[in-house]
């Protein structure tokens, strides 16, 4: 039963190029080129796990001792007292409305205000203090520059970064060459790691959306890797990583009190994303899978899924664009950029988590006051 639902799934009319089996790219010592082997997106997962402990190693003995040389502290909110009816309201749903203040107040014989300051001092707790948003994006930003600057070492001298037409041209029968190899196992483990890091790191209300995009780059990393498309997956690599890079510099500079390099660090983020991510991407990459491909390949089911996946990692950017953008004009009007750009817990009266690159309510109360 599940071989047979297996075969279904992994038709060669569905996976594969008309006239083409799995047989005819299988890895063999009798193949004129190296193909991919698809058993070995199972290494990602191991490595995943071997860049969480690295990146705990980092953190510690790097990160957070470079960060309280910055003069950022490690510092806690002060602890809610302790009210066991209270906390289990607060775990049965961090989000509180007025009905539900004024029912506690009565049931606990205390004031609307002191209901609402408890809940406050709890929802601060679970923030994580400045050092440690600190450390997480040192590690990203450390991450990214690595990854890019291999990925622009590895992809210097292949013929596809200057000609994306060779991307499509001799397909699916493509050589795979070591480096190749490790640019995409070391990026499929990152994105693994970011995945499973993501529920235990600091909460933004983008969780969901930054799941997605998760998701869906591991999906087109491993589609494109079983269906031999990898060297238009590391084009998209290339793109993706290289403003990464500025942004999580942009929020460490912030959490170190680097207010003006901050500013221009995020100015140069703005420019650099809206190029890439609106520019290239859109207009070079999927422009070429979406004309060029189907002019110099026969296409297949496959393809379509792929190209479907970019579309969906363009809209994912267009939403964060737009949220960029409105941090940009906060940061313009106020002078300086205030506030996290992806911010976690917000107070009371918010949702229970800010916006991807947003910043806090207390820039409109310093406008206000």
């Amino acid at each position: 039963m599940l071989q047979s639902l297996l075969d279904k799934f992994w038709d060669e009319d569905v996976w594969l190029p008309p006239n083409t089996t799995w047989v005819d790219i299988a890895p063999g010592p009798d193949k004129s080129v190296v193909y991919n082997d698809h058993r070995h997106l199972l290494y990602p997962l191991p490595m995943a796990i071997v860049l969480i402990g690295l990146r705990h190693l980092l953190e510690k003995y790097w990160f957070a001792p470079f960060g309280k040389s910055l003069g950022i502290k490690n510092t806690r909110p002060k602890k809610a007292p302790n009210n066991p009816k209270l906390e289990a309201a607060y775990h049965a749903s961090s989000k509180i409305r007025h009905k539900q203040v004024c029912s506690l107040a009565k049931q606990l014989d205390m004031t609307e205000r002191q209901v609402e300051r408890w809940w406050r001092l709890r929802r601060s707790q679970d923030k994580p203090s400045t050092l440690v948003k600190f450390c997480e994006n040192a590690w990203r930003c450390v991450f990214y520059l690595y990854n890019f600057s291999y990925g622009l070492f590895v992809l210097w001298d292949k013929e596809w970064l200057w000609d994306i037409d060779q991307c499509y041209i001799g397909y699916p029968h493509q050589g795979l060459t070591n480096d190749v190899w490790w640019y995409y196992m070391i990026s499929s483990a990152f994105y693994w790691s970011l995945t499973i890091s993501q529920f235990w790191d600091v909460k933004r209300k983008d969780f969901w959306q930054m799941f997605v995009h998760h998701i869906a780059t591991i999906a087109l990393l491993s589609l494109s890797w079983v269906c031999n498309l990898h060297r238009i997956g590391t084009l998209v690599l290339l793109i993706h990583d290289c403003a990464d890079i500025l942004l999580d510099a942009a929020k460490a500079t912030k959490y170190a009190n680097y207010q003006k390099l901050c500013d221009t660090l995020f100015a140069i983020f703005t420019v650099l994303w809206i190029v890439t991510r609106l520019g290239i991407f859109p207009f070079y990459i999927i422009w070429s899978s979406s004309v060029r491909a189907p002019m110099l390949l026969p296409m297949f089911a496959a393809y379509y899924i792929f190209n479907s996946l970019l579309c969906l990692l363009l809209v994912l950017h267009m939403v964060w664009t737009w949220l960029i953008l409105q941090v940009a004009y906060k940061a313009i009007t106020a002078g300086q950029l205030d506030g996290d750009i992806r911010s976690s817990s917000s107070e009371i009266s918010d949702s229970s988590h800010q916006s991807n690159h947003s910043t806090p309510n207390r820039l409109n109360h310093k406008k206000e006051t």
